[in-house]
């Protein structure tokens, strides 16, 4: 069975400073993200030992944990690579067209997000994503790691508004950390995403 792994960061440590520190870089990757890995690696271990002990009993709640770990890799193998060194500012070309399409500009689409981020009740996400069936952009919020639009959309730029993203340099102050992530969002690697996922097509019938 094919093992998740703690994927480098595609920068130094302390590449994304002063928007982003380096010691809350390092906490946040090598301790928060590698223990979501851990989890969802044991987790299907678990999975296989019930599976073969026929304790189908257990699987419930092995599922539901496998749900949580999972999607925090999932979600912050995108953010390390939504971020990147002099970078921010606005899209351009195909991205900034369907961002236009979705939200009616720019602002309103980054003030939808910022305002999702900011009202994530208890430790959640704000994200960017691509809505299948109505091809369409929304912004989602996601309460822990369980997302509120529903199966149809991929994420394409996530924004961690758990306290371990950004306590140790912004303590309580999520506005600040908000800003500071649009200061590093690496656009092309957006744009990418969108790329690879406006074909696909999840209508039936």
């Amino acid at each position: 069975m094919t093992k998740y792994t703690l994927p480098e960061l595609p920068y130094d440590y302390g590449a994304l400073e002063p928007h982003y520190s380096a010691e809350q870089v390092r906490l946040h990757h090598d301790k928060h993200h590698a223990a979501y890995v851990t989890g969802a690696n044991t987790t299907l271990e678990k999975l296989a030992q019930a599976r073969e002990k026929e304790d189908f009993a257990s699987i419930n709640q092995l599922q539901k944990s496998l749900a949580f770990h999972l999607s925090g890799h999932v979600l912050h193998s995108l953010l390390w690579k939504n971020m990147a060194p002099k970078a921010g500012g606005e899209p351009d070309g195909e991205l900034a067209a369907a961002i236009n399409e979705s939200f009616g500009s720019f602002a309103g689409m980054k003030g939808q997000l910022t305002e999702a981020c900011l009202n994530v009740q208890g430790s959640g996400w704000g994200t960017l994503a691509w809505e299948s069936l109505g091809k369409r952009l929304v912004v989602e919020q996601v309460y822990d790691h369980q997302g509120n639009i529903g199966n149809g959309t991929v994420p394409l730029m996530v924004i961690d508004m758990w306290e371990h993203a950004y306590y140790l340099q912004f303590r309580n102050e999520k506005p600040k950390w908000v800003d500071a992530y649009w200061q590093v969002v690496n656009w092309p690697d957006v744009a990418a995403r969108l790329a690879k996922v406006r074909g696909l097509d999840l209508a039936l019938g």
